[in-house]
């Protein structure tokens, strides 16, 4: 800032060092608050759902690989949160709850192709009787 004094002179006001310290400890103090990450919470509650869920369709007997590491995963990111590791704690809940619904998935298309094997044998068995019953005719 520029001060003209009245006998023409211009001289720079600097302000003191004191105040650009604290001006800098200020600013310095607001970038930290706002750049501290919050833990990922409603990624851990869809990891945990995910979880829940699986587990009361009975994945376990159909893929409990995958529904294993899913709570490993969900207990490493919560391991992770007690660590302050917030960005791993989130990509591990966001891991747990793809794997959680991984198993969900493989257990209903192994419990389709259950049934799809249960629906061939029964038509291969109408096919036997049939050819059965018209060669008793003839």
């Amino acid at each position: 800032m520029m001060n003209t004094r009245p006998s023409g002179q211009t001289r720079t006001i600097r302000g003191s060092p004191f105040l650009l310290a604290a001006a800098a400890t200020a600013l310095l103090a607001l970038s930290a608050c706002a750049s501290t990450p919050q833990p990922p919470i409603q990624a851990l509650q869809a990891a945990d759902s995910a979880i829940a869920n699986a587990e009361q369709a009975r994945v376990a007997d159909y893929a409990s690989t995958e529904l294993t590491s899913a709570r490993q995963k969900l207990a490493a990111a919560h391991a992770a949160v007690r660590n302050n590791q917030v960005v791993e704690a989130e990509y591990l809940a966001v891991e747990s709850r793809m794997h959680a619904e991984l198993a969900l998935a493989r257990a209903e298309e192994l419990k389709a192709k259950a049934v799809n094997d249960d629906m061939q044998k029964s038509i291969d068995t109408l096919k036997q009787e049939m050819q059965r019953a018209t060669g008793a005719r003839r």
